[in-house]
């Protein structure tokens, strides 16, 4: 099978590259090694720079209309009360929210899209094995697996959208560097009352954070634990979890009973990392599979999506002229997107320094830091941090 360029990953990188690459008319092949979506995803942060994307493409109305939650603004409850932190609505309208929307319907209206233009091939349930090279080491392709058998991809570029853990990136023989993170994050659901109020509720008190998420009729809550403590919590037995998600959002105390055994309690693990250099002759690596994004402000989906959109009008009119993509190419790439990226990591590094790790290991009454205090005084600065979280420091359009 020839394709000019081979995705390896549908998540939302990848099909955003797929798509707009196919509206170009280059002819690209994504592989999901998947048979569809329905599954349960860690992140389902639409930030308002992709949504105005969508918008640049004709998606806006159609992003609308899916099963989403909007959101204007984030509060944090301390010992000494609830303050107001960042307000979306601030930015420019229309798209002056975060949008919370099943990242499996986001996929789907995608790859629906992307099927309308004939130089777009999706193989779901397909998964790369392995790396075509040439003579001279030069990546020509992907080995995969599929429902029918092993195949072959030539590409005249392979692009890795295959995340954190990458196959592409491993059959490089690439490792990123590992910036580390304090903490891991529980993950589960709790149900939610039109009375409970609505938006984004982060309760902070010693031992650390949890975020409850509203999504309609539940809340998705990620409650941050210590780096490797993971075992020691359940040791100390579901129940002692369940008391300290009450203790920490108390208006969840009649509900906590939900989370029946451990199998409700998702893990995940923390990972802040970013490759020195996004590329080898004939591949390119962008998103997770370049560089894993802490979950701090939910901004891993908006970088991975704007390294597509990045991808797709720096190489796409070369692509498409059937003209070779060359290294300086990919250099070129990496070069727009590493100052994002890297300005957000530090961010990141910053926030879990300064903020996380001293939270997790805090004992007694905490309250809100003063610039905190700050934002609820002059409500104008929560326009900064949602600029930063929202838009970001380079947001890409479609060109």
């Amino acid at each position: 099978m020839k394709t000019n360029v081979c995705v390896v990953g549908g998540g939302p990188a990848g099909l955003v590259l797929g798509l707009l690459l196919a509206r170009q008319g280059v002819v690209v092949t994504v592989l999901e090694k998947h048979a569809d979506f329905l599954r349960d995803f860690r992140g389902d942060t639409v930030h308002p720079s992709t949504l105005d994307m969508l918008d640049e493409i004709g998606l806006g109305e159609r992003m609308a209309a899916l099963p989403g939650r909007r959101v204007g603004g984030l509060h944090a409850t301390f010992d000494d009360g609830t303050y107001p932190v960042v307000d979306f609505t601030r930015l420019p309208a229309p798209h002056n929210y975060v949008y919370f929307v099943p990242q499996w319907d986001f996929l789907e209206m995608l790859a629906a899209e992307a099927a309308k233009f004939p130089a777009f091939t999706l193989l779901r349930a397909t998964t790369a094995t392995g790396l075509l090279r040439d003579a001279s080491g030069t990546v020509t392709g992907v080995r995969a697996a599929g429902p029918e058998g092993t195949l072959e991809i030539e590409a005249s570029l392979t692009v890795a959208c295959d995340g954190r853990d990458s196959l592409v990136r491993q059959e490089l023989g690439l490792r990123p560097v590992d910036y580390g993170a304090p903490m891991d994050v529980l993950w589960f659901r709790i149900s939610r009352r039109p009375t409970d109020g609505d938006g984004l509720a982060m309760r902070i008190g010693s031992g650390g954070l949890m975020l409850a998420i509203d999504r309609g009729d539940y809340y998705q809550c990620a409650y941050l634990i210590a780096k490797g403590g993971y075992d020691e919590i359940r040791a100390a037995g579901l129940d002692a979890l369940r008391e300290q998600v009450a203790r920490r959002h108390p208006i969840l105390a009649d509900r906590v009973g939900e989370l029946a055994t451990w199998d409700d309690v998702k893990l995940l693990t923390v990972k802040l990392d970013r490759l020195e250099r996004w590329h080898r002759p004939g591949v390119l690596l962008i998103g997770d599979a370049a560089h894993a994004m802490s979950p701090i402000a939910g901004v891993g989906i908006n970088l991975a999506v704007q390294d597509a959109v990045a991808t797709a009008w720096m190489l796409g009119p070369k692509l498409a002229a059937g003209q070779p993509v060359t290294e300086a190419d990919l250099a070129a790439v990496q070069k727009r997107r590493h100052f994002p990226t890297a300005v957000t990591q530090n961010v990141q590094r910053a926030a879990q320094r300064r903020v996380v790790d001293p939270l997790l290991h805090a004992t007694g009454r905490i309250a809100a830091p003063a610039p905190i205090r700050l934002l609820k005084r002059f409500p104008r600065l929560q326009a900064i941090p949602a600029r930063l979280v929202g838009i970001g420091v380079r947001p890409e359009h479609v060109r």
